[in-house]
């Protein structure tokens, strides 16, 4: 069976996700180095194909209890973001965040157009 150009899409968010996310973790960040990485990584998955828009938010609070020498390195816990891919006809919302203690990527909407 054809996967249908929806599905297509959710699959193009799992890339997009994987990339972020195996690119990112294990970087050095501080609360002073938040802003700027959150716009690295927005701009790096908005480089790739049919990544609409790519919001990366950075937990600042999580992050400062977490520091005990100056910086700590960039996991799941301390981010959430939300990725919309456009794909021919269809826009898929997609985002990731924190659920019981695990950084779970999921598909929030797909959006088929006319």
């Amino acid at each position: 069976m054809e996967p249908t150009v929806g599905e297509r899409a959710c699959f193009e968010a799992g890339i997009k996700f994987g990339t972020l996310y195996h690119q990112f973790a294990g970087t050095p960040v501080s609360p002073d180095s938040a802003a700027s990485l959150e716009r690295a990584m927005e701009e790096a998955i908005e480089n790739q194909p049919h990544a609409s828009t790519v919001t990366v938010d950075i937990l600042e609070e999580e992050l400062d209890a977490a520091i005990d020498h100056g910086y700590t390195e960039l996991t799941g816990e301390f981010m959430e973001v939300e990725i919309v891919i456009e794909y021919e006809d269809n826009e898929v919302v997609t985002s990731m965040a924190m659920e019981d203690g695990y950084p779970l990527m999921r598909v929030n909407d797909i959006r088929r157009g006319e």
